[in-house]
């Protein structure tokens, strides 16, 4: 199954991510792919304050991954875990293996950017999340101000666990 949704600035694409927070748990990898100031870090915000983690969702570029456990949620309930890993200053399989991502995949949703090419064999089910800005979206003061611009997301999702899965479609904004 394959959804794609225009969202017209940066707000959009947190709730957005907030909506495929809902249908994240523990155990579900999420690779994300696209070009600087596409909205990769702005999405994972999104998930991360649908989860209710702790701490702020910012890139982990220097540092590779970040852990961000749940927080109490109003009903008292709690989700998973994220971890947010940034794979674009990696070299290798190597360096990938060395993260030990499949030490916590099982009890944390893990969202990987830059991660295709690098991360699918760690699951048979996972969403793969493309993020565009169209020609002429981004220029010097949009990578700037990134809550400017139209992004154009499409979640593809890729086993057996997504098949009655109802991704976010609708305006996430609204929904």
């Amino acid at each position: 199954m394959t959804v794609t949704v225009r969202l017209p600035d940066a707000d959009a694409t947190r709730a957005y991510g907030r909506a495929l927070a809902r249908v994240l748990r523990a155990g579900d990898l999420v690779v994300l792919t696209g070009d600087l100031g596409a909205g990769k870090t702005t999405l994972t915000q999104g998930i991360g304050a649908g989860l209710h983690v702790r701490g702020q969702v910012a890139s982990p570029t220097f540092i590779i991954a970040r852990e961000h456990p749940p927080v109490a949620r109003p009903d008292g309930s709690r989700g998973p875990t994220l971890v947010h890993v940034d794979a674009y200053r990696l070299g290798s399989l190597e360096e990938v293996d060395a993260l030990d991502l499949d030490a916590s995949l099982d009890e944390a949703v893990t969202v990987v950017e830059w991660g295709e090419g690098w991360v699918e064999g760690l699951a048979q089910d996972r969403l793969e999340i493309t993020l565009e800005r169209p020609r002429g979206a981004v220029s010097e003061d949009s990578l700037e101000d990134a809550a400017t611009g139209e992004r154009v997301v499409t979640v593809r999702a890729v086993g057996a666990r997504w098949a009655d899965v109802d991704l976010p479609d609708a305006d996430p904004v609204a929904g």
